[in-house]
């Protein structure tokens, strides 16, 4: 079975010199149309009950998330390492509840939480 270190590396070898014309050719701009495209066909799998379907979009998904952070690798931007860890500190600071000591008894109160928690994080931002 592949590995997400096998993934970051095909992701890289595509968009290399001796790689794929069409993913070197990618931009930002570019992919964001196929992101569209792939989470529209997540949606029709989930419809569907279709899990087969649902497993290999998420993977196209993903594969847009992947080749937009090469990209930004490439540029000296940020990698899908700096993905991940965002994610995770995003997942942990927002959910107090399961992290931390703040008791929620509903899912109403998990969401105004993580709403809250949202809301003070975008106004501290510059």
């Amino acid at each position: 079975m592949y590995t997400f270190q096998d993934l970051t590396d095909i992701i890289a070898k595509l968009r290399s010199d001796g790689g794929c014309p069409w993913d070197r050719a990618q931009t930002y701009e570019s992919l964001k149309k196929c992101l569209a495209d792939e989470a529209q066909e997540v949606y029709e799998a989930v419809d569907n009950h279709d899990m087969e379907n649902l497993c290999e979009e998420l993977g196209d998904v993903l594969l847009q998330v992947m080749l937009n952070s090469q990209i930004a690798s490439e540029e000296g931007a940020f990698t899908i390492n700096d993905v991940i860890d965002g994610l995770c500190r995003k997942m942990i600071r927002r959910h107090p509840h399961v992290f931390g000591d703040v008791k929620v008894n509903s899912v109403e109160e998990g969401l105004a939480l993580w709403n809250a928690i949202k809301a003070q994080e975008k106004a501290e931002r510059p």
